[in-house]
């Protein structure tokens, strides 16, 4: 848009408004002068999945997390004050995923415990006692849950995943493989299997009630992996990766 330099001074709340569309070319005697552009805020405390190293600026509070999470369509994880943009996952990513919870459905049908898919927020809080203490939002790919419980008057879970499970993509091995680690361990949960496409392994944590590292096994191709928690949950790999 091109405006001279007199309708701008004259209306110039309303050229703001409108910069936040299109960019405004401001004229002075019939030359371009000057322009008006939209200037956005820098997501410094924002991590993109796709990013080389998770180093963002300055850590947030939840409440910062909460309203950004109200105002986008995006998809955000939120461990230990950062902010984790989520990417779109791919095509092999999803086939593996949704082989595992077929699984799954079939041995948790009739059960307890059930399965359940991303998207679904999971509130862990750590060694704390209470989730504003230290919250912290994820969505792994895969969780089983026991505490159904849990789930709140408005259909949120509040409660700790018995097993997760993680299938990396590139943008996300060092998140899922460290920091998501650590924070399933200090958190309760009991078991944590890391699905790897490249290789087509999994490594399976087992986690102790005192919330340490109990076991660690790593399967490949032509294995069979068995929970540690659930006596009869076992699912050949080729089944994962065929």
């Amino acid at each position: 848009m091109r405006v001279n330099t007199t309708d701008l001074q004259n209306a110039f709340g309303k050229y703001l408004s409108l910069v936040q569309k299109e960019d405004i070319i401001i004229v002075k005697n019939g030359k371009s002068v000057a322009k008006l552009i939209h200037y956005a805020e820098p997501d410094f405390y924002l991590v993109h999945e796709e990013a080389k190293q998770y180093k963002p600026l300055r850590k947030i509070s939840y409440e910062e997390y909460m309203n950004l999470v109200n105002e986008s369509d995006q998809r955000y994880e939120f461990i230990d004050g950062v902010i984790y943009l989520m990417a779109s996952p791919g095509f092999n990513h999803q086939v593996v995923v949704n082989e595992i919870s077929w699984h799954f459905n079939n041995f948790f049908r009739g059960k307890p415990c059930r399965s359940l898919t991303a998207p679904l927020d999971v509130r862990l809080f750590g060694y704390a006692t209470k989730f504003e203490e230290d919250p912290n939002v994820v969505q792994p790919d895969v969780v089983v849950i026991c505490d159904e419980e849990k789930v709140n008057e408005d259909n949120k879970y509040e409660g700790i995943p018995t097993l997760v499970v993680e299938v990396l993509s590139p943008s996300t091995k060092g998140k899922d493989m460290a920091i998501k680690l650590y924070l399933y361990m200090k958190s309760g949960v009991l078991e944590y299997w890391i699905v790897n496409l490249e290789d087509k392994g999994v490594i399976q944590y087992s986690f102790s009630e005192e919330r340490d590292i109990k076991s660690l096994e790593t399967f490949r191709e032509g294995d069979m992996i068995k929970s540690t928690v659930f006596e009869g949950l076992e699912i050949p790999l080729r089944d994962i990766f065929r």
